[in-house]
């Protein structure tokens, strides 16, 4: 049976929007203990906790639907994005917890032991030792980790830092949220599904000790609310605006000629458009492909870097935008 077909949405796309997850939680009383130093004010990609003066820990948790069929890659995929956030403030991962929802009597041991080994092989890669973890009866398939990592505190990388005429820098390709729901819908073929999975599977390690090696001044990483949500938590964190240039930004071949039309846009696609559209503008020269590539719901997506300008090229990727002066959270889409 094709995981995927069990799956209201796909990956990171299932997600609850950004917008809506805001009212929810708007008016929870806020965490006091001077020992959080980065707490879910800032909407960043972990939380984490000085334990003393030069060790804190970093604590994420991400699980979510099938987006590919191949159950193995499932649990690469799941895991390599569950890790990420730990890359993106600046740690290395130690230990991980596996979070599973599934229905034995349905599709049986096997497929849940590839997707567990799966996950286990990523996470081994990382050098996260997998210690235990929680599961439940569920139709619809889910997996992630609760992952813990460590970094010291002045070490420490967010989404709050960034700076008037930083460079924004991204590590890996979009589209693959549209690859994802083209394959359900079948629309995408092998060749183009391998190209996502290749870009899913692999971990931001390398990227995040790169752009620690050009000062980065502020990082995310890019998943379910697509670039331009991401990049609008960190510019708002930041206290600043943004402008990304739509034809700069990389997208997984083949991803692009999806996105022509409708046919590969999910729902959760849409509901990144309709928050942009409270914060983004665009200019009349960025192409509809180009416009739904910024809010595709990716995952385990790259990095998103704002660095020096004069350290743009050291922080290995793309150069998509910049960091500019003006209502913080706000974007500038030009072509």
């Amino acid at each position: 049976m094709a995981l995927t077909s069990l799956s209201h949405g796909a990956g990171c796309g299932c997600k609850l929007p950004a917008a809506d997850l805001a009212g929810v939680l708007r008016g929870l009383d806020a965490e006091d203990d001077p020992a959080v130093l980065v707490g879910p004010s800032t909407a960043d990609d972990a939380g984490v906790y000085r334990l003393s003066d030069d060790l804190a820990l970093i604590q994420t948790v991400d699980f979510f639907t099938p987006i590919v069929d191949d159950p193995y890659d499932f649990g690469r995929i799941a895991a390599a994005n569950a890790l990420s956030d730990v890359y993106a403030m600046g740690g290395a991962p130690v230990s991980a917890l596996n979070l599973v929802a599934f229905s034995l009597e349905r599709l049986g041991g096997d497929v849940l032991r590839q997707i567990l080994r799966g996950g286990g092989d990523v996470a081994r890669a990382a050098g996260a030792a997998i210690v235990g973890g929680h599961s439940i009866d569920d139709p619809e398939p889910k997996y992630g980790l609760a992952v813990t990592g460590t970094v010291h505190p002045e070490r420490l990388t967010t989404n709050a830092g960034g700076r008037e005429g930083d460079v924004l820098v991204l590590t890996k390709p979009l589209g693959a949220g549209a690859v994802a729901t083209a394959a359900k819908r079948g629309l995408a073929d092998e060749g183009l599904v391998a190209r996502a999975v290749e870009v899913m599977v692999a971990l931001n390690r390398d990227a995040a000790q790169a752009a620690r090696a050009a000062g980065a001044h502020a990082v995310t990483d890019v998943t379910g609310f697509g670039l331009l949500g991401h990049l609008h938590e960190l510019a708002a964190a930041s206290g600043v605006a943004a402008e990304v240039r739509a034809s700069a930004v990389p997208a997984i071949e083949g991803a692009l000629d999806l996105l022509t039309g409708e046919e590969a846009v999910s729902g959760g696609s849409r509901a990144n458009a309709r928050h942009a559209d409270t914060f983004a503008g665009f200019d009349d020269a960025v192409e509809p492909a180009r416009r739904r590539l910024l809010v595709d719901p990716m995952t385990s997506g790259g990095l998103l870097v704002a660095v020096p300008a004069e350290r743009a090229d050291a922080a290995g990727g793309v150069a998509v935008g910049r960091l500019i002066g003006g209502p913080a959270g706000s974007i500038s889409v030009v072509g």
